[in-house]
């Protein structure tokens, strides 16, 4: 869904560090409302810093995160939730031992959980959103498949009602199936106005649903634009949607 007007997401010149090790250098990066984009980039390019960073779970060495226009650079993560700001963690990072519903339930923490009548309607959404979680709702997160607890995190994150959904690897560990299912999960959401930052190692299923996308290596982005360009790169698609250049 492309968008257009003021930025959600603006990051100016982030720097992160862990240590002496520098993961993110000088990377620049904006979402507009209803709009997705997708970084790519291989292992260790610095894709989930970036997303760390942003959300306030590690605080940047330098640079600036602006959303909706105010300065969140040194806000932490779960302020940045109550802002709109809500993050899907690479590997789920689900609530294992608790319930479908509790985890539910724990998602929508910052809203007072599910005691107002707009936290029982999204409730009630997501789980027409995923039926296979109303199905599940008694069941212990951690005892199901690895795409439905990626469908709960998912729903979990939608609990806190986002402005811009951040999402880190959908695809890990996942079958190939689940992630087509679960990529036109991601399109829907954004044909319905949720904006979406996607972090994703299959490329060419990023960059299938995106507007705008951003490759990153060596912790710098090298490549941005409207992800059909960025899809026809040759030096992306031999990269990393598997395709060799043609001959000159």
């Amino acid at each position: 869904m492309s968008a257009t007007g003021a930025i959600l997401l603006d990051i100016r010149s982030l720097e992160l560090r862990y240590g002496a090790a520098v993961a993110v250098r000088d990377i620049s990066l904006s979402v507009k409302p209803g709009q997705l984009v997708a970084v790519i980039g291989n292992n260790g390019a610095g894709k989930s810093s970036l997303l760390r960073g942003a959300t306030g779970l590690v605080r940047p060495a330098g640079g600036q995160v602006f959303f909706r226009g105010a300065d969140t650079t040194l806000m932490p993560a779960h302020r940045k939730v109550r802002q709109g700001l809500v993050m899907v963690p690479e590997g789920r990072l689900l609530f294992p031992d608790q319930s479908v519903e509790d985890n539910l339930i724990l998602g929508a923490y910052a809203h007072g959980g599910l005691k107002g009548a707009r936290a029982r309607q999204t409730f009630e959404r997501v789980l027409t959103l995923f039926p296979r979680l109303k199905e599940r709702l008694a069941q212990q997160a951690g005892s199901m498949s690895g795409g439905e607890q990626q469908m709960l995190a998912i729903a979990r994150a939608l609990m806190a009602e986002p402005e811009l959904l951040v999402i880190d690897e959908l695809s890990l560990g996942l079958a190939p199936k689940i992630v087509d299912q679960l990529m036109g999960v991601l399109a829907e959401l954004n044909e319905g106005g949720l904006a979406i930052l996607l972090v994703e190692q299959l490329a060419a299923h990023a960059l299938a649903i995106a507007d705008h996308a951003y490759v990153i290596a060596n912790g710098r982005v090298v490549r941005q634009g409207p992800s059909t360009e960025i899809a026809r790169d040759p030096e992306v698609m031999e990269s990393f949607l598997g395709k060799k250049k043609a001959a000159s």
